[in-house]
């Protein structure tokens, strides 16, 4: 990268567009790179910016709180879900690329009209719980190839995480930073709000193999499965060495950044209470298992199946996920397997 005269100033940024471009022109072999997912990448930025502006704006203009409704899968909807919501739609909608759409806040999947060749899934915003508190959200969201022969359906979507073509989350807190993998790695941008550009902060992204953090939350302890709480109280209370470090805030999202940027073990099991789990595995596991993987982590479920393999038979299907670095998962698959 050309460096400038000025050593304060950077002139030959590496903006979201000009990588992904660059990406055609070097992998062109790669059938996911091409000029129609060029313009689907830029279909999601600009509904990732449409989201960030709003979330920035919310307490002043009364976008915080309940609509008075519940989405899809039962969760009270905030003001900004349906918002979201909103912005994603249209935005696919109008790239024209996107033939399937599946979101939280929907009951079925959207079809729309046109020859668009992806199906899109996603979270527009996960952990809006936590907005009244000011506390980091995030859109999450995978893309899948259909086949020649779709003219979009359920089939489209209720495939293997393995299958998708890309994936990723965009989280909004003092920044808005997007973390993206088309199958070749995971690199991450941050949003230049002067310039309305994501530009390229963290190049291919590694997870270290093994650290001592866990997040979970650990209010459903109780629930547990009996394997679940061995593998946590081995990690409070080891019988050698220094105990685990806590670090939960209750957003997917940002639990997530954390552990890829640190290490660690970030994990939802399934429990007494959500028997099939909490999280849904189309548009949280999936994206979030494809994202680990490419930084060189795993993702299992409870059973220790690895959740890119799974089928989903509906599309709010719920998994328990285990998620992070390579050595901590292999660590807690010992426990779950036993």
């Amino acid at each position: 990268m050309a460096q400038s005269s000025n050593p304060d100033v950077e002139t030959d940024i590496v903006t979201l567009t000009r990588f992904i471009l660059q990406s055609q022109t070097e992998k062109e072999k790669e059938t996911q790179v091409t000029g129609d997912f060029t313009l689907l990448l830029n279909s999601l930025q600009f509904a990732f910016k449409f989201i960030a502006h709003n979330i920035r704006r919310a307490t002043l203009v009364n976008l915080l709180g309940l609509s008075g409704s519940a989405n899809s899968t039962g969760d009270d909807q905030k003001k900004l879900d349906v918002i979201g919501d909103d912005i994603f739609i249209n935005a696919m909608k109008a790239s024209g690329k996107v033939k399937v759409l599946v979101s939280e806040e929907q009951e079925d999947l959207i079809v729309f009209s046109g020859n668009g060749r992806y199906a899109v899934v996603c979270d527009p915003i996960d952990g809006s719980s936590n907005l009244d508190a000011g506390v980091s959200v995030g859109t999450i969201f995978g893309v899948y190839r259909l086949p020649e022969d779709s003219s979009g359906s359920i089939k489209d979507v209720l495939r293997p995480g393995k299958e998708l073509v890309a994936a990723g989350y965009t989280m909004y807190g003092a920044s808005a930073n997007l973390l993206l993998s088309t199958g070749n790695g995971l690199n991450g941008f941050t949003l230049d709000n002067a310039l309305g550009e994501f530009i390229l902060t963290h190049p291919n992204l590694k997870i270290p193999e093994y650290r001592a953090i866990y997040s979970v939350n650990e209010g459903n302890s109780m629930y547990w499965s009996d394997q679940a709480k061995a593998y946590f109280e081995s990690l409070k209370f080891p019988e050698s060495g220094k105990p685990y470090s806590a670090r939960y805030i209750g957003s997917m999202v940002a639990d997530v950044h954390r552990t890829i940027l640190y290490g660690g073990i970030f994990a939802y099991p399934a429990d007494k209470k959500s028997k099939k789990g909490k999280l849904r595995l189309l548009y949280e596991g999936f994206p979030m298992a494809y994202i680990i993987e490419q930084a060189g982590g795993h993702a299992i479920n409870d059973y220790g199946e690895r959740i890119l393999d799974l089928v989903p038979t509906e599309i709010h299907e719920r998994s328990g996920v285990w998620l992070g670095s390579s050595g901590e998962i292999e660590k807690a698959k010992k426990f779950l397997c036993a």
